[in-house]
């Protein structure tokens, strides 16, 4: 069983004695998501520290999303909710890139692909060569817009 999975387990305990509702509902939910993804599939299987990484990951931006959806909608309250789960589940991911170090680190990946030259339809070979470099250290959605501006 990977390190990352046992740590969330023992958290939850800790947060379930501390009577902590919103820490252990948003281990729960986290650790059910886990269990969810190691039973998918035709064969159940353990996840390593990296797929529990992503599920972390995964997490974090529904709970972004609907804070968001929410806002929108004026439901602040919920919206409250959604971010305080946001903030527990971040403290399980590594630091997150600056924009800077995005930057830095697209730029690398379009001189390393020589994507510069194809424009827009370079941005696949751009985001295949980041992805598994930024993996839960960045959102997408930022990388992705660093990409089509470089690029574009």
């Amino acid at each position: 069983m990977g390190d990352l999975k046992d740590r969330l387990r023992s958290d939850l305990t800790s947060a379930m004695k501390a009577r902590d509702e919103l820490r252990s509902s948003t281990l729960r939910m986290v650790l059910t998501a886990v269990t969810n993804l190691e039973v998918s599939g035709k064969q159940a299987r353990e996840l390593s520290d990296d797929d529990v990484l992503g599920v972390l990951t995964s997490e974090a931006k529904k709970r972004r999303e609907a804070a968001q959806a929410f806002e929108d909608a004026g439901r602040t309250d919920s919206a409250a909710k959604e971010r305080a789960e946001a903030e527990v589940i971040a403290e399980y991911l590594p630091a997150q890139l600056t924009g800077d170090e995005i930057r830095d680190l697209v730029t690398a990946a379009v001189e390393e692909t020589g994507a510069a030259e194809l424009g827009m339809r370079g941005m696949g070979k751009v985001m295949g060569v980041l992805q598994p470099r930024l993996k839960g250290r960045a959102d997408g959605g930022a990388v992705a817009a660093e990409v089509r501006r470089q690029l574009g």
